[in-house]
């Protein structure tokens, strides 16, 4: 580490905002671009960047540095770029689980216990009171397959945005269809 990187850490440190705003300035697009190499979501890199930046001045009084300062950041940002795609990669896996014990608790039920018109019925007013992003999300999601990022660039949203409905769609289908898959099942929690 030299001499201007611990004069920094040491100026953060006391709380010198003005040493933390060109800090900021001068890394904030390469970071960005950093954490896009690896998430291929330039609004998600710059989510991560940012929320890096907050942290690291509200905890500045434990920043300490055992390398270069660039090491450090750029270091920072992978592994929060790698931990944000393992976030992402336990949900979808989460999300699927959900769905396919979903799908297969219907058609056990639908076989021994439920007319299909009603249960058809009771999906399309599901859809209808759903938010309308909310809905187009499931469809294009469920009916037509399209991934996540997909979905996000027609609807010129975020990938976390998609995400975000997914989730809403699938609570909104827990609820209303808790007759059809039973209340003590997991997908009706």
């Amino acid at each position: 580490m030299n001499f201007n990187d611990l004069y920094i850490q040491k100026k953060i440190q006391a709380g010198d905002i003005r040493e933390f705003e060109q800090l900021f300035m001068k890394y904030y697009e390469p970071l960005c671009r950093h954490a896009d190499k690896l998430l291929k979501d330039m609004d998600t890199a710059e989510d991560l960047v940012q929320e890096f930046f907050y942290h690291l001045w509200k905890n500045r009084e434990a920043f300490t540095l055992k390398l270069s300062l660039n090491a450090y950041l750029y270091h920072s940002i992978r592994n929060n770029a790698l931990h944000y795609l393992e976030h992402l990669a336990v949900r979808k896996n989460y999300a699927e689980k959900v769905m396919t014990e979903f799908q297969d608790m219907m058609q056990a039920n639908l076989q021994t216990e439920f007319d299909l018109s009603e249960l058809n019925k009771t999906i399309q007013e599901s859809l209808e009171q759903m938010p309308q992003r909310c809905s187009q999300v499931f469809r294009m999601n469920r009916f037509e397959g399209k991934k996540y990022r997909e979905i996000a660039e027609i609807l010129a949203v975020s990938e976390k945005t998609v995400e975000a409905d997914m989730g809403k769609a699938l609570r909104i289908f827990r609820r209303s269809l808790r007759d059809y898959i039973g209340e003590g099942s997991e997908v009706a929690r």
